[in-house]
């Protein structure tokens, strides 16, 4: 299938690794140039180009309008923002009378002020282009029963920023939707192994069956990628403020 991305620009958050890099490589493959933004951006093996890696922290403040310049200075334009970065530098599976207000607070800005920041930064350029945005949430924003609670809450927050935003974007010729995937092979498991102190292959074996997915097998990054590839495309020019779960019948829901 023709996703109609060849010549476009994407920018993507978060893009040397998992989700990330997997999104990067499905634009790539589809004739899309690319920006991928990445606090180890030298870890992507992706070259070339039509890609662009920049070395950024987009939770820093003023993250955002450098990464945005650099993009357009790079490619003219931006029709296509991933806002993927997330997770955070404290996350914890503590329960919630042991978090701390950093904890929340670094919750909060990896997951939910970075993604805003970009999208307000790349307001502009994406509504010449009449542009796309994908935000990576997760299940846990409609799942919100236990750790890592800071996590899901800012994860939940982010899911709502994207529904919220929608009608505002809409009228300037720009479409948002939101993908939350379900428990996907990515280094983010080993982060939780090691909080937990269990072998990863352990808590690997588990996670189907104690988080109900109906497929019994953990998502892989590329699933992830090929459903924001075509949000971003103009096959999905109707999908405006959806909530996308791509979780293995977890929530049983769009």
């Amino acid at each position: 299938m023709d996703l109609e991305l060849a010549g476009k620009v994407a920018l993507v958050t978060g893009a040397s690794r998992g989700i990330g890099a997997a999104v990067v490589g499905r634009f790539v493959r589809e004739g899309a140039r690319v920006v991928g933004v990445s606090r180890s951006a030298a870890l992507s093996p992706h070259t070339g180009y039509a890609v662009r890696m920049l070395t950024a922290d987009v939770t820093d403040d003023g993250a955002a309008s450098t990464v945005i310049e650099a993009t357009l200075e790079t490619f003219g334009r931006i029709d296509i923002l991933v806002n993927n970065a997330g997770g955070g530098s404290r996350l914890t599976l503590a329960p919630f009378e042991q978090l701390s207000d950093d904890d929340s607070d670094d919750a909060l800005v990896a997951n939910l002020l970075a993604a805003v920041r970009m999208t307000r930064a790349a307001l502009t350029p994406l509504a010449q282009a009449r542009g796309t945005i994908v935000n990576v949430s997760s299940i846990g924003a409609h799942r919100v029963d236990g750790p890592p609670l800071a996590y899901n809450v800012a994860k939940a927050a982010l899911t709502a920023f994207g529904s919220g935003v929608a009608p505002e974007l809409a009228a300037r010729g720009i479409r948002i939707a939101t993908v939350m995937p379900g428990p996907t092979r990515t280094e983010m498991w080993d982060r939780f192994a090691e909080a937990a102190g269990v072998p990863l292959e352990a808590v690997l074996a588990k996670v189907p069956e104690q988080m109900g997915m109906l497929t019994g097998a953990l998502i892989e990054p590329s699933e992830i990628a090929d459903v924001i590839a075509y949000l971003s495309s103009p096959l999905a020019a109707s999908v405006l403020g959806a909530e996308i779960a791509i979780d293995g019948g977890i929530l049983r829901r769009a």
